[in-house]
């Protein structure tokens, strides 16, 4: 340096605030052989990881939908053991957690399930409501317009993947007829027949016309149906639930679809003898296999092709079709979850959602040792309070 020469300070870039840590979620592996579907992705988990948030996953929780440790560790998730995942501020579990899992979750810890009140039991219940867990039925969430965003885009899931599944049903040559979903030139397509009007069964006709079958879809609610035909144009034939029309339908169908409709419906024995030998089947609806009780239920998240049908084709009902696709579906958990969490972190803690945001208040099932559900307190034997008396005073 000269004897002239001056030195001049250089700006240099300083660090405002540390990020300030916000919840812990815990990813335990679901050990119920039926719920193939996970709640985070790799790259989901990232994006919370980069707003604040501490992610830990039990080892090999996501190996379900072939996603290694090692991807969710390059994104930042620390793969720890169950209890340490369970012991998290938030826990993501899709199947109701088995008492025992229950008992080791943080005291008023908030756990995001799926309702699945079939599958609740009294025990379970119980453990919830003495750990005093925050419990919260994501398919009970409402948004801003009073959607469902978690049970949209799982029935949507449900219905694109059972008719995936009808079609390479069909066209199996061994264990199904040897036909193709869609017809070509000189061949009648196969006739697909839907019992619901909501965004499964339009997600499944939308899916069936787009193969080339000839798609009829039947509800008691007319004013939905000419939303249907509004969205999925001509190609699809929308009709009430007139008996006979409905029983002409489901007697020439080669894919029957329930999605469930309001008053609920049974397809009883005698409709079912005079289907066609090798029609399939699904039951979409949420008290899936109860609308064909003639029917043998065959769960798709368990069953292999050569499980699902004998050497010639017959009848059966099949069910959880959604678990069948469980890396699409954790795909679009993840990104709805991940709207959820951005919520919880603009309300500053899972109590003040509750109180802020209506639509996750009326998912809340068990709250601070309390029973807020009307269907959760009958199964636990308690009274049912409403939850609003318990944010007023928290």
């Amino acid at each position: 340096m000269t004897p002239h020469a001056s030195a001049t300070p250089l700006e240099q870039q300083a660090a405002l605030r540390t990020p300030r840590r916000l919840f812990s979620i815990g990813l335990p592996k679901c050990n119920d052989p039926a719920e193939r579907r996970f709640p985070i992705t790799p790259e989901g988990a990232a994006m919370l990881i980069e707003q604040g948030f501490d992610i830990k996953m039990e080892t090999g929780a996501s190996s379900t939908i072939h996603y290694t440790d090692h991807q969710y560790t390059r994104s930042g998730v620390k793969v720890t053991t169950r209890n340490e995942a369970l012991e998290c501020d938030i826990v993501l579990h899709l199947a109701p957690l088995p008492p025992a899992d229950i008992r080791r979750l943080r005291r008023g810890a908030m756990l995001l399930t799926l309702f699945s009140l079939c599958r609740q039991n009294i025990d379970s219940v119980r453990a919830l409501l003495d750990r005093s867990v925050i419990a919260v039925a994501i398919d009970l969430i409402k948004d801003e317009n009073g959607h469902t965003p978690f049970a949209d885009i799982l029935a949507e899931i449900d219905g694109r993947a059972a008719m995936s599944r009808a079609g390479s049903l069909l066209a199996d040559s061994i264990h199904g007829k040897g036909i193709l979903l869609g017809g070509i030139s000189g061949i009648v397509p196969c006739e697909v027949t839907i019992i619901g009007s909501g965004i499964a069964a339009r997600a499944a006709a939308r899916s069936a016309s787009g193969a080339g079958a000839m798609v009829r879809m039947f509800d008691h609610d007319v004013y939905r149906l000419r939303d249907a035909t509004r969205e999925l144009g001509a190609w699809v034939v929308t009709s009430a639930l007139h008996p006979r029309v409905l029983h002409n339908a489901l007697r020439t169908a080669d894919v029957v679809v329930y999605t469930g409709v309001t008053p609920s419906m049974i397809i009883n024995a005698d409709t079912v003898s005079a289907m066609k030998r090798g029609v399939i089947v699904f039951d979409l609806s949420t008290d899936s296999g109860k609308a064909f009780p003639s029917l043998p239920t065959i769960d798709l998240s368990l069953a292999s092709p050569l499980d699902i049908s004998p050497t010639e084709p017959s009848r059966a009902c099949y069910v959880n079709a959604g678990s069948a696709v469980p890396r699409t579906a954790a795909m679009a958990l993840s990104n709805t979850f991940i709207t959820l969490m951005n919520q919880l972190v603009d309300c500053e803690g899972v109590t003040n959602a509750l109180k802020l945001l209506p639509g996750l208040q009326c998912a809340a099932y068990t709250f601070l040792g309390k029973a807020v559900n009307r269907h959760i307190a009958a199964i636990a034997g308690e009274r049912h309070v409403d939850i609003d008396i318990y944010l007023t005073l928290s």
